[in-house]
């Protein structure tokens, strides 16, 4: 069987388009990730050590398809930002992580210095 007719008969399968499109999410994950590292002019390194985990753990999280929000807080917070979640239900638009410190939102402006993450 060619190449092309595998790759038609596999994106043709049940739950396919799904899973094309949780894949694309992840990359877009992991190349948005690193290119705010990199915007940031830091090493993964660097962020590492602003962030109080090992390097590696650094490169797994920007590689990551399983990230939690407390993660990803704490990486965005150790590049200087803050970490923002959006529902968007049409055209309404609602921020449910860094709308307003009082509620659901956590504080990234001194990042945790844990080796967990």
């Amino acid at each position: 069987m060619s190449l092309t007719k595998w790759e038609k008969k596999v994106l043709s399968g049940p739950g396919a388009p799904e899973r094309v499109a949780e894949i694309e999410d992840e990359l877009r994950l992991a190349v948005g990730l690193t290119a705010l590292r990199e915007k940031a002019g830091l090493t993964q390194r660097e962020l590492a050590d602003r962030i109080g985990i090992s390097q590696p753990r650094v490169a797994a999280i920007e590689r990551s398809s399983n990230v939690t929000l407390d993660v990803l807080d704490q990486y965005v917070g150790g590049l200087g930002g803050q970490l923002e979640i959006v529902v968007r239900q049409g055209n309404r638009r609602t921020r449910i992580v860094g709308a307003d410190p009082t509620r659901i939102t956590k504080s990234t402006s001194a990042p945790r210095r844990t080796r967990s993450a």
